[in-house]
């Protein structure tokens, strides 16, 4: 069977539909659709009934779900082993939110050499739905993110909370947003309170969705936003910044997400790694 045909069934079970899974895989909706025609053929049964809401997975495509994650897994596996540089007993995938990498997974990189030197690593950064897609596929062995979905198979550990602070570069800023705040979109929870704490707050003359591009242009160009202290710190030490004590701070939990069935052996190291830097930044 093409695994091509097991990913495409899994990004539509993920995305809900034909056309976000299109869009995940650059793909057009008729090219998912013909690739799950074809892997109805080749099982013999209908995997799914579309409907006004989307797609639903029939008791057939429920039970062709384990398979699916163990083949598209079993198979990125099989690259990754194939791949392994010379010199090293295996080789681990970890992916995160570029937030997360700066100042924090960043200092896991030498602890993992040290504890681990025959493993080597591959470090990605992505959004969630990147990070989980890589999940979900076996692509990833490690994802450390903000929002994380709960899929079978894959386990959620809280890592650590970050606090979101409102910064700025004029210390006598008003502790709201004003005509020089940047937005940052730290996911749907943050926008929730944002808009309960804000509720005059009507948009940004500059959204980002990154924090460290809307730090920087804060840091160049002056203005106010929300960023995770951890990140702001220095440059509230040396002055840049300025903390507003007056604006609410908000909570922004982030997670570690592996592969329930994962070799522990070899995830173990790496895991306990980025507990102890999430712990020693905390």
């Amino acid at each position: 069977m093409d695994t091509e045909l097991a990913r495409t069934f899994l990004t539509v079970i993920d995305a809900g539909n034909f056309i976000g899974a299109a869009d995940r895989l650059h793909v057009t909706q008729s090219t998912v659709s013909a690739r799950i025609h074809s892997l109805e053929e080749q099982l013999g049964c209908k995997l799914f009934v579309r409907n006004k809401a989307g797609t639903a997975l029939t008791p057939a495509g429920h039970q062709f779900q384990k398979h699916a994650v163990v083949l598209v897994r079993t198979v990125e596996h099989a690259r990754q082993d194939v791949g392994i540089s010379r010199g090293y007993r295996a080789a681990l995938t970890v992916g995160g939110r570029f937030g997360l990498w700066e100042r924090l997974l960043l200092r896991w990189l030498p602890l993992m050499r040290e504890s681990a030197p025959d493993v080597s690593v591959r470090a990605e950064i992505g959004f969630e739905a990147e990070l989980m897609q890589g999940l979900i596929e076996g692509r990833l062995d490690i994802g450390v993110m903000y929002t994380p979905q709960s899929r079978p198979g894959l386990t959620v550990e809280a890592l650590m909370e970050e606090s979101l602070v409102m910064v700025s570069s004029r210390p006598t800023a008003r502790a709201e947003p004003d005509a020089d705040y940047v937005y940052v979109d730290w996911g749907p929870e943050f926008y929730a309170k944002h808009n309960a704490r804000f509720p005059e707050f009507v948009g940004a003359g500059i959204t980002a969705n990154i924090g460290w591009l809307g730090l920087q242009h804060v840091l160049q160009y002056g203005g106010s936003g929300y960023f995770p202290i951890r990140l702001v710190q220095p440059y509230l030490q040396d002055g840049q910044l300025h903390r507003l004590p007056d604006a609410p701070t908000f909570p922004l939990p982030a997670y570690l997400v592996y592969s329930s069935d994962a070799d522990r052996r070899l995830l173990e190291p790496a895991l306990e790694g980025i507990r102890r830097v999430a712990a020693e930044a905390a």
